[in-house]
């Protein structure tokens, strides 16, 4: 039992356990649209997107959520432009800003005279380094993405499915799809402390995506997600206090590995139902008779006579 509790002994410890959970269940909530959606490479974009604005106030001594918020912002103004004012698919202009971002943000970072710390603690988090004021802030956040995406449910639904259907039905698809990406930034900017900007993909598609394999509707995918987010922040952490590892990779990589053992588990469990299924056909099939057994051989004789 010690193994599992002297990890969360010292207060910043625990802080950075809180940090993740909130992180989590943000990530879970926004996640799982993004998941259904197939939005996983507009999410990585995202992620990278905003580390122009953070960094920016960093540099410049102000509050990095609020450069976050305008890198954001700044982000899909230029999806948007691309795709409107030109024959381009909306993967195209993802795919652009997804370089040109991430490349602007780390030219900003070098201005820095602590470059290289800053740049790691921007991408990869510190988990162990949430203060009070830190958790207060992310769990605003928290509590207004898990809201709207509660309240938002059925727009975001018919929208999964179909974007006609969404329009038929009078849910204004244009204007769900912009709140979700204003869902997705919410997260990424209240979770990039607790585990960096890169890393908090992990968390945004990893659980989403093993919560998909084991059930079969949305609100058991998100409850579940939310489980598994939460597993990995706890399991991240207590591996990384034992092996010495990163704290924010660690909570990351977790979800992942989780992802693929799901996977595997469950072609195995499939592999070995079809065999029983095919045992149980070949062992139900009836024999054939004797006198049919002996009517065929009598018509093969005569045949090659």
């Amino acid at each position: 039992m010690d193994w599992l509790i002297d990890p969360f002994l010292l207060g910043f410890q625990q802080r950075a356990l809180l940090g993740g959970l909130i992180a989590a269940l943000m990530c879970s909530a926004v996640g799982t649209w993004l998941v259904l959606r197939g939005m996983s490479f507009f999410g990585d974009a995202f992620v990278h997107g905003v580390l122009p604005g953070i960094a920016l106030a960093v540099l410049l001594g102000g509050s990095p959520h609020l450069g976050a918020a305008l890198a954001a912002v700044l982000m899909m103004g230029g999806i948007s432009l691309v795709h409107r004012t030109t024959t381009l698919k909306e993967d195209t202009a993802i795919g652009l800003l997804f370089v040109g971002m991430m490349a602007l943000g780390v030219v900003i970072i070098s201005l820095s005279s602590s470059y290289t710390g800053s740049l790691t603690a921007i991408l990869f988090g510190d988990a162990l380094g949430v203060t009070p004021q830190n958790l207060l802030e992310q769990a605003a956040i928290g509590v207004v993405v898990v809201v709207l995406a509660l309240v938002l449910y059925r727009p975001l639904l018919a929208l999964s499915f179909s974007e006609a259907k969404a329009q038929a039905l009078g849910m204004r698809p244009r204007l769900t799809h912009t709140l979700l990406l204003v869902l997705i930034g919410a997260a990424v900017i209240g979770s990039f402390q607790a585990v960096g900007t890169v890393l908090v993909f992990g968390l945004l598609v990893g659980p989403p995506a093993t919560a998909a394999l084991l059930t079969r509707t949305v609100p058991q995918m998100m409850a579940l997600s939310a489980g598994i987010g939460a597993l990995s922040v706890v399991a991240g952490l207590v591996l990384s206090y034992h092996w010495g590892t990163a704290a924010s990779a660690t909570m990351a990589l977790v979800p992942v590995v989780l992802f693929f053992v799901v996977l595997l588990g469950r072609s195995a469990v499939q592999a070995a139902a079809g065999r029983r299924r095919r045992t149980r056909g070949a062992a139900s099939a009836p024999a054939p008779a004797g006198d049919d057994a002996e009517s065929r051989r009598e018509t093969e004789g005569s045949l090659a006579r």
